[in-house]
């Protein structure tokens, strides 16, 4: 019995545990500005400690929506890669931010996220802007 209820413990927990969803271009709506998600190169997407999923068309939202909801946890912060046609997540905390006049986003902020911090570097050179880690992002855009 006791093995039972352990074992029933432990699938309780891993049933939990919130985790990242692919998003469904196309399909899914920005949780911040409703906007059906298609850009496989910008689209964001946030899982609370609680495990719901919220999803975005762009990374200026995602970050708005952080602004606005500081009360809730979070457990995932993700993001696609730009150099990617894939439209795969990756941790927040771990790319760079691109903010160019020259690379447009889906809603004008001119934000871009990579995976790879020298691709971000060599498209800087190129398109010109401003680089930023996850926590400067997130100070950029709170002024």
């Amino acid at each position: 019995m006791r093995l039972l209820t352990t074992f029933g413990a432990l699938l309780l927990m891993v049933a939990c545990s919130p985790e990242p969803q692919p998003i469904a271009y196309g399909t899914d709506f920005c949780d911040f500005c409703r906007m059906t998600i298609v850009d496989k190169q910008h689209a964001a997407e946030l899982v609370t400690t609680k495990g719901r999923v919220y999803k975005f068309d762009a990374i200026e939202c995602q970050v708005q929506y952080l602004q606005q909801h500081q009360e809730v946890e979070f457990s995932h912060f993700l993001v696609t890669d730009y150099a990617s046609t894939e439209g795969g997540l990756f941790a927040a905390e771990d790319c760079t931010y691109l903010i160019s006049p020259n690379l447009s986003s889906p809603m004008g902020a001119n934000l871009t996220g990579f995976a790879d911090q020298k691709i971000a570097q060599q498209f800087q050179a190129e398109k010109t802007g401003e680089l930023y880690d996850w926590s400067s992002l997130q100070a950029h855009f709170a002024k």
